[in-house]
């Protein structure tokens, strides 16, 4: 590694760790985004004005010509760091636990790449840092902005504990699930444990909602179309010798078929309201949707692909994965690519004990700067066509 890149991978791995020891949950960040603010500002980088509460879009390029977009997202986890790192999170309860701080570094990285090389670029690229990814909407908050108007094409990505560093993932079509959350509340007639035919027993109905739930996945839906339908939560009872009134129960489905995620709150609803009818019990079902599975577009997901190798990344067709990302809301107006970057082997998404290798870093933002010129020249090329 030469001198220049070693004081940009350096300056990278010092903001991630600035990053790291300073989380800050969805919604919540102001620290985050003025440090961003900051350092996009010594940069001489442009930063647009738009009416969003955290994060930030900056613009770097020409004004004729293509725009395209390269998004990370910013917040942190509700959760209590253990790796015992020196630069761990000074926050209770709060920890870069989904790698967003390598997200961050990485898409700076690419942001003064990109500004060394503003006079080259045929067009702009938006370099987009969303907050409350975690939550599941914060895309949404970015596109009511119109920070993204006119955008041709537009990337993210994910580190990934699962792939070595030095591997790329990506895949055409389905990437991510569509993530939606429920909880169904339970309603019958309090009594004592003893006479149970004194009262409508809500233990055993939502024992009996719960296994029938699990029909829609095995014998409701294709079985050629992954569907995961998981009960998570159980809240019911107060003591040993009592049936309780109430129980409560939460969980989550998850599709990558926007036709079965439509039908799957009419087929729970169907079942829940009739084991309830028949235990004389009554039921309800509140769903609360959340992103929708994100959907590679073909041409940009092998564009990806081939920058990763000219990059000299290990490129793999990956497969779909369960989890959420609300970049997707991005996919349903933008044609574009989600990718991953491996940061492994290490402890998973969400662990309390997670770290991503930051070796990834530089060449991650080597990466994305990359990806983003030649996303400008192919669209200029298409354009002059």
């Amino acid at each position: 590694m030469n001198e220049v890149d070693q004081a940009l991978a350096n300056q990278l791995i010092d903001v991630r760790r600035n990053l790291h020891r300073e989380p800050e949950l969805a919604y919540e960040e102001f620290r985050t985004t003025e440090k961003l603010r900051e350092w996009l500002t010594h940069a001489n980088i442009h930063i647009l004005d738009l009416p969003l509460q955290t994060g930030l879009i900056a613009e770097i390029g020409q004004e004729k010509g293509p725009i395209v977009a390269i998004r990370c997202d910013i917040d942190a986890l509700p959760i209590d760091e253990q790796t015992e790192l020196p630069f761990a999170s000074e926050v209770p309860g709060k920890m870069h636990a989904c790698g967003h701080d390598f997200h961050t570094a990485t898409i700076l990285g690419a942001a003064l790449l990109l500004k060394a090389r503003e006079g080259d670029l045929p067009g702009r690229v938006r370099v987009l840092f969303q907050p409350a990814e975690e939550t599941g909407h914060g895309a949404e908050s970015v596109l009511a902005s119109g920070g993204l108007k006119d955008v041709a094409a537009i990337f993210g990505l994910h580190n990934s504990p699962d792939l070595p560093t030095g591997v790329f993932g990506t895949r055409t079509g389905a990437l991510t699930a569509g993530v939606d959350r429920f909880e169904i509340t339970v309603k019958g007639v309090g009594a004592h444990a003893a006479t149970p035919e004194k009262g409508v027993d809500t233990i055993v109905t939502s024992a009996q909602i719960i296994t029938a739930l699990q029909t829609i996945v095995s014998r409701q839906n294709s079985s050629t179309e992954p569907v995961v339908l998981s009960v998570t939560r159980i809240n019911g009872g107060s003591t040993w010798n009592v049936l309780p009134e109430q129980v409560e129960l939460e969980g989550t489905v998850r599709t990558y078929n926007e036709e079965i995620r439509r039908l799957i709150p009419i087929q729970m609803t169907r079942i829940i309201e009739g084991v309830a009818a028949a235990a004389g019990a009554e039921a309800q079902l509140h769903w609360y949707p959340g992103p929708p599975a994100t959907i590679n577009h073909g041409e940009w997901a092998d564009f990806t692909k081939e920058i990763a190798s000219q990059a000299g990344y290990d490129v793999h067709d990956i497969p779909p994965q369960m989890g959420g990302e609300d970049f997707s809301f991005y996919l349903q107006q933008i044609p574009g690519a989600f990718v991953n970057i491996g940061t492994g082997p290490a402890y998973a998404l969400h662990h309390p004990r997670f770290d991503v290798d930051e070796a990834a870093i530089l060449p991650a933002a080597k990466y994305f700067a990359l990806l983003a010129e030649q996303a400008l020249v192919k669209l200029q090329e298409k354009a002059n066509s």
